[in-house]
């Protein structure tokens, strides 16, 4: 310790490395405005003490008595130098201490009792400093937050006091799906970490492993600046939010991960990916992957199932649609098994395979995911005032596609002869078909068109067609008339982009459009399956020889693609030239250029069909299809956990599409019944009839618990046709926390790796301390000290207090 630190330490500034300057100052202002009362005072004190020691203290040692008087008057003379409040501004150079974040896993899964080798126990109760007949008592085999909290109270050695020293340690928890929440670091005044009282607020009540959207949120609302590193307790096994990676690498400080959990055991587990909608009598896929762990070598049997979901009571047996035997090789297989549905309506298809000897969770050997089959297509309206070659070639894409056909594709053509759109069923006859008719349309292409062409009940109807029905609707920006023309009518508040009426088409330079970030996000942008041949496709568009400019992007709204230099009128934003956005229940997608049909330069239909078809597939099985959108059961969730509560909402409207009032109904509410699962292999399903009553005009609500897993459905009738509406939804007892048995040793390594940090289990966090590479900064500040507070003033008074008092014993003075 240098002078400079001593003496910052004696003035209060345990932090100062280095003292630049000191410039003293009285902050009292009748003694900053007039310091002469300060020297006259104290030579009248000092005077005074000395008259009282030598003419009124009997005493004939001379010496002893001037000592006194000397001591009484520099006493006196230092209470008022302390009443004219003496300061000192300091400049120093301190020494800040780098903050270390602790962030602890709090999810369900952290609870899991593992079945671990008599090694790893040795090895865990060794890193706890627990003998073998010290370990935690619990009910049964301790769990891996008991072995997280034994490590961290450990007696000798403890690892958070050790990074007390050398950090300005917090701690987090993460047991939500969007972000943390602060930990005391210790109880009572006692500034010093509290280990015990750490763990006591450590809990296993989380849903999800969010860790990404633990990291965000930790970047939001915390300064990195001086960050030593960032501690993750956890078994890594990310189910929920963002990426960990990318909200690691964003973070922008080191992260040391200390794995919680076995890196190994015997674990099968099956996933499936089904398409939303399947159509009749055409070949389709259905993908398993399956994930092991402890059992590469051996062999499984994938058995695929389909069982109709029908409106009788009991449903058909599940029905076998094959089965493929899997060498366990690689971490993760994937099978495909081609199925063609025979029959129409809802199923649920399914993948199982038997479990393992040893294995520790069964419950994730099946999964199941429920699909529609149509013998039925999609319906697509494109409003155009001419043909153009988008019209023209969108209209063959989908004339060959198996899900829309001849059927499904209609269009209003401005410029066509009345007597051919009379004629020719492609074509409609107006804009304001009845409203049973136009509702039935499952997605709108809107083109090139005037606004004098659009009827304002066209326009009233495509407003409530995407904001009450949740339909989807394309806006493409013609060069002849542009999108301006629908400033000021109903139609303009839906687009994603603000549109001015007198913008006129910039083709002042051929451009490449500039895909955005957001833009991964959309399947539609993504034409191909890897990102180079994703930049292949949209590099095949070429260059661009003009675009539709707008004032600015909506807040709310998505900038897909963007032009590379010109900006919207604030001089700051990127022209949008395709961009997205949800109004009400739908969304509506925004083109501004008629000419994706080059996408077909080099590679014919590949890229521009899988663009229309993704973009359309994606804006029509968001909602109920054709009619169906009339009379909608839904539940708020498709999966739940015993003891939840089921919001079940019908949106009930008549035939012409219009709210469905109580006083058409029986009672006033709709007759519904719940249909339970059965409660072993050979119960039969039981029924529960439920009444929904009416929440606002048109939407029905009502709340059901559940409390046994399985899977369940709602009915409820539709009184204008007599036919079943039907939702479906699963409780599952075992949570998404417990479908794996092992901790993510790749993540954890992963997300060391990419940040510069270090990987660590239980049994080498001891490490940790030692291995955690930072240096304290330093930054000059001004402090301004006063000395009346600090232990100098207080040592110099009470010393000069004892010294006076010891003196007058010695020579014997009352």
């Amino acid at each position: 310790m240098n002078v400079s630190s001593l003496f910052g330490r004696l003035l209060g500034l345990e932090q100062a490395e280095a003292i630049q300057r000191v410039e003293p100052s009285l902050a009292a202002p009748w003694a900053r405005e007039a310091p002469a009362w300060l020297v006259f005072g104290g030579i009248t004190l000092a005077a005074l003490a000395v008259a009282v020691y030598v003419r009124y203290q009997p005493t004939r040692r001379h010496r002893a008595r001037w000592t006194l008087a000397t001591v009484r008057a520099s006493l006196l003379v230092l209470l008022l130098l302390i009443l004219a409040e003496p300061v000192l501004t300091v400049r120093t150079v301190n020494r800040l201490r780098p903050a270390l974040w602790l962030l602890v896993d709090g999810s369900e899964s952290m609870s899991i009792s593992d079945d671990l080798t008599e090694g790893d126990r040795r090895g865990l109760a060794e890193a706890a400093g627990l003998g073998p007949a010290s370990q935690p008592k619990h009910a049964g085999t301790p769990s891996r937050m008991d072995y997280l909290k034994a490590v961290l109270q450990r007696s000798d050695r403890n690892v958070l006091q050790r990074l007390e020293e050398r950090f300005r340690v917090r701690t987090f928890l993460f047991d939500r799906a969007d972000g943390v929440r602060g930990l005391e670091l210790s109880s009572g005044n006692d500034p010093r970490i509290n280990p015990a009282h750490i763990v006591s607020q450590l809990t296993t009540v989380g849903d999800v492993t969010a860790l990404g959207a633990a990291m965000e949120d930790l970047s939001r609302r915390q300064s990195t600046s001086n960050v030593a590193g960032l501690v993750v307790f956890s078994d890594f096994n990310q189910n929920s939010g963002p990426s960990p990676l990318d909200a690691a690498r964003r973070l922008g400080v080191s992260v040391y991960t200390v794995g919680v959990g076995p890196p190994v055991a015997l674990d099968l587990a099956v996933d499936l990916q089904v398409p939303p909608l399947l159509k009749k009598d055409e070949r389709s896929s259905v993908t398993a992957t399956v994930r092991q762990d402890g059992l590469a070598g051996q062999s499984v049997m994938v058995r695929f199932f389909s069982q109709e979901l029908t409106a009788a009571d009991s449903d058909p047996p599940a029905i076998e649609i094959g089965q493929r035997a899997i060498d366990l090789q690689d971490a993760v297989e994937t099978i495909e098994m081609p199925y063609v549905p025979t029959t129409t309506g809802r199923c649920v298809l399914s993948a199982e395979t038997d479990a393992i000897e040893g294995e520790v969770v069964a419950e994730n050997n099946r999964a199941s995911r429920e699909t529609t089959v149509r013998d039925d297509y999609l319906r697509l309206l494109y409003v155009e005032y001419e043909p153009a070659w988008e019209w023209r070639f969108v209209k063959e894409v989908f004339h060959r596609d198996k899900l829309v056909g001849q059927r499904g594709f209609r269009t209003f053509l401005r410029s066509a002869d009345p007597r051919v759109r009379a004629a020719n069923e492609l074509f409609l006859t107006t804009l304001t078909p009845p409203r049973s008719e136009f509702f039935a349309h499952d997605v709108i292409i809107l083109g090139d068109m005037p606004a004098s062409a659009l009827s304002p009940g066209f326009c009233r109807m495509t407003r409530e067609y995407v904001d009450q029905f949740g339909g989807g609707l394309v806006v493409v920006a013609g060069s002849r008339y542009g999108p301006g023309e629908l400033a000021g009518t109903p139609l303009g508040d839906l687009l994603p982009v603000k549109v001015d009426q007198h913008a006129r088409p910039r083709d002042r330079q051929q451009f490449k459009i500039q895909r955005t970030a957001d833009a991964a996000q959309y399947d539609f942008m993504q034409l191909g399956t890897s990102d180079a041949e994703n930049a292949k496709a949209w590099e095949n568009l070429g260059e661009l020889a003009w675009y539709q400019p707008v004032e600015h992007l909506r807040p709310l709204a998505t900038a897909l693609a963007v032009h590379p230099t010109d900006k919207c009128a604030d001089g700051q934003q990127p022209q949008p030239i395709i961009a997205a956005q949800y109004y009400g229940r739908g969304e509506v997608v925004y083109i501004g250029f008629n000419e994706l049909w080059r996408l077909r330069k080099m590679y014919g239909e590949q890229y521009y069909r899988q663009f229309w078809g993704q973009l359309i597939h994606r804006l029509a099985l968001r909602h109920a299809l054709g009619s169906q959108k009339r009379f909608v059961v839904r539940t708020d969730r498709k999966q739940y956990r015993a003891d939840d509560h089921v919001m079940v909402t019908v949106e009930a409207y008549d035939a012409d599409f219009r709210p469905l009032g109580e006083e058409e109904l029986p009672d006033g509410k709709l007759e519904a019944e719940l249909i339970l699962p059965p409660r072993n292999s050979i119960d039969e399903s039981g029924v529960r009839p439920l009444t929904v009553g009416q929440f606002r005009e048109g939407i029905y609500e009502t709340r059901i618990p559940v409390f046994a897993g399985g899977e369940y459905r709602i009915r409820v009738r539709d009184p204008i046709t007599g036919e079943p509406a039907e939702a479906s939804f699963r409780v599952v007892s075992t949570s998404v926390e417990r479908q794996r048995a092992v901790r993510d040793t790749a993540l954890a390594e992963g997300l060391a790796g990419a940040t510069g940090g270090r990987s660590y289990d239980l049994t080498t966090l001891d490490r940790l301390p030692d291995e955690i590479g930072a240096s304290a900064r330093t930054e000059t500040s001004v402090e301004v000290v006063p000395l009346w507070n600090t232990w100098l003033a207080f040592v110099a008074v009470v010393g000069l207090m004892m010294g006076e008092w010891l003196g007058r014993k010695w020579v014997n003075l009352p």
